[in-house]
């Protein structure tokens, strides 16, 4: 049996049990209780059909990029009225300055989106990052999750934003997707549904909405769909029995947003390389119909190959909007997405009618933020207040629940009678003393050695002394999460691997994706196996 296989089917995906949380209600998604709510009525009132339809696109905005970049922005927000903005990369305190500014610009106050998988971290410099998705699968207590739905949420409400993209409720079901993987809560649907809910609940229930993503599920494909348009050849029947079960589960717990996929499923929609963003049959029959969504329905970017390649500017976000996706984003062309939309219009392909409910669902969401009452953000000790220390205790109880045993069938973890056993400990690809190795320390006396794999002299000589000890403590250092590069594994570290597992009684501890184990075979057979799926400060000291 392949290691990873016995990882996944053994340790990290087990099935979860309802949590608290998971309640199902028939209440909808939040704001749409605010659908004819009188703010929401003024505002409609007020709003040209140009207008309503620029409240359905959302542009991207950088705090890390000159007076050229928010000039542009500036343009956009006055002249067309762009319903959001989705911050990227930057600091907490240029982007609060930003959205300060461009708050006070804009006739309708505008909402404020993150692609903030694992906190605002993912983004943002001098900002704690909460682990990923995958990391959070090997996590049996599901409220620590919903805890950390709640501390995001507080992040962002501190920095005004009030849409977090994420979670990521995709299944991994392919080992070499290149574009979800790590991004995953894993394989099982039990545990990609629940966990996706906790996550969505600790958010929505603390002012910030969700987005489930990227339906229909974006897990089983080898091709990353920002460079090209990936093709999906399952049936109906298998994405019922699969992709769509976290959908539907996130759907029954009321999550706001769910976002589409730049995806080509044949079997379902036969138009020829139709992404599923632009499919009518996905979105408005499949999603809305069937399922029953009665949220927003947000593309993904729509600057990525997968849906522009064969499109020219403003055709796909017309396509978005027909066939049923209530806000495009990331657009890089206003003009020519309104202008195109306008056509649709005209040759009524879509009615001003269904602009017009797009756009108050969007208005109802904008009332429940609380955008009706419009507050600048406090600047000062903003970038101290994202990082709290009750954040940093919660990210480090996550990963400490995390950790995983996979080998110590002689039982040798934990390490006993330390004062009559020799140890080494070794950091394989990391020069200096790790954090690793200096806890360690901490317990016993212990000699410490660091390796760079490439180095074939001094890989034989380290290989040379290590028998002479009792025990070798190794961490795996410096890999890559994605697949595509091969985990960052070279043959020279395999190599290494295999000679000091054959030659010694090793504890090995892996920091980095757990997909990676499977390229070294070796690791199977040593004396112990311990995964903490990243690398970091708080995996080095736990570990």
């Amino acid at each position: 049996m392949l290691l990873s296989k016995k990882i996944f089917s053994l340790i990290i995906f087990f099935t979860i049990l309802t949590s608290p949380q998971e309640i199902k209600s028939q209440a909808g998604p939040p704001f749409i209780n605010f659908m004819n709510h009188p703010w929401v009525d003024s505002v409609m009132k007020n709003l040209t059909t140009d207008e309503q339809i620029a409240q359905c696109i959302w542009i991207a905005s950088y705090s890390n990029r000159g007076i050229e970049h928010e000039v542009e922005i500036t343009d956009l927000i006055r002249k067309h009225g762009v319903g959001g903005l989705i911050f990227f990369q930057g600091t907490p305190e240029k982007q609060a300055e930003l959205t300060n500014y461009f708050q006070k610009i804009s006739k309708v106050p505008l909402l404020i989106a993150m692609d903030a998988e694992w906190g605002l971290g993912m983004r943002l410099s001098n900002v704690e990052k909460f682990p990923y998705q995958m990391t959070l699968g090997a996590i049996k207590n599901d409220s620590l999750i919903y805890q950390m739905g709640k501390a995001v949420a507080d992040q962002c409400v501190r920095l005004g934003v009030h849409v977090n993209l994420a979670p990521v409720s995709d299944i991994n079901n392919n080992p070499l997707n290149p574009v979800i993987n790590y991004r995953s809560f894993g394989e099982n649907r039990e545990q990609v549904a629940t966990k996706s809910i906790s996550y969505m609940k600790g958010m929505q229930d603390n002012g910030v909405m969700a987005t489930a993503k990227h339906f229909p599920g974006h897990g089983d494909t080898n091709v990353d769909s920002h460079f090209d348009l990936p093709v999906i050849n399952h049936t109906r029947l298998r994405l019922d029995s699969l992709e769509l079960y976290p959908f539907q589960r996130m759907i029954d717990a009321n999550t706001g947003l769910i976002m589409t996929a730049h995806l080509n499923l044949p079997k379902i929609d036969s138009i020829s390389l139709l992404p599923s963003t632009l499919s009518s049959l996905i979105i408005k029959e499949i999603l809305k119909t069937q399922m029953g969504f009665t949220g927003l329905v947000i593309t993904d970017a729509m600057n990525m190959q997968g849906v522009t390649k064969y499109f020219k500017p403003g055709e796909a976000e017309a396509m978005a909007m027909i066939a049923g996706n209530d806000i495009v984003e990331f657009v890089t062309n206003v003009e020519a997405a309104v202008r195109e939309i306008k056509n649709q219009i005209a040759l009524k392909k879509i009615s001003v009618q269904d602009i017009e409910i797009k756009c108050r669902k969007i208005i109802a969401l904008k009332y429940w933020a609380g955008l009706h009452e419009r507050k600048p953000i406090e600047i000062e000790n903003i970038s101290a207040d994202l990082s709290k220390a009750t954040s940093k205790a919660l990210i480090r109880d996550l990963y400490a629940k995390s950790l995983t045993l996979l080998n110590n069938e002689q039982n040798i973890v934990p390490v006993k009678n330390l004062e009559n056993k020799k140890i080494a400990t070794v950091s394989i690809n990391k020069s200096g003393l790790t954090i690793f190795q200096d806890r360690i320390s901490n317990y016993t006396t212990v000699d410490n050695f660091s390796i760079n794999t490439s180095n074939l002299k001094d890989c034989d000589e380290l290989l040379a002394k290590l028998p002479e000890y009792d025990i070798v403590i190794a961490g795996v250092f410096g890999t890559d999460q994605r697949p595509n590069v091969d985990f960052g594994i070279k043959p020279s570290m395999v190599a290494f691997i295999d000679k000091l597992v054959k030659d010694n009684t090793t504890i090995i501890t892996w920091f980095g994706n757990p997909y990676g184990i499977d390229r070294i075979t070796s690791l199977q057979n040593t004396d112990a196996l311990l995964l903490t799926y990243q690398e970091n400060p708080y995996t080095e000291d736990l570990a």
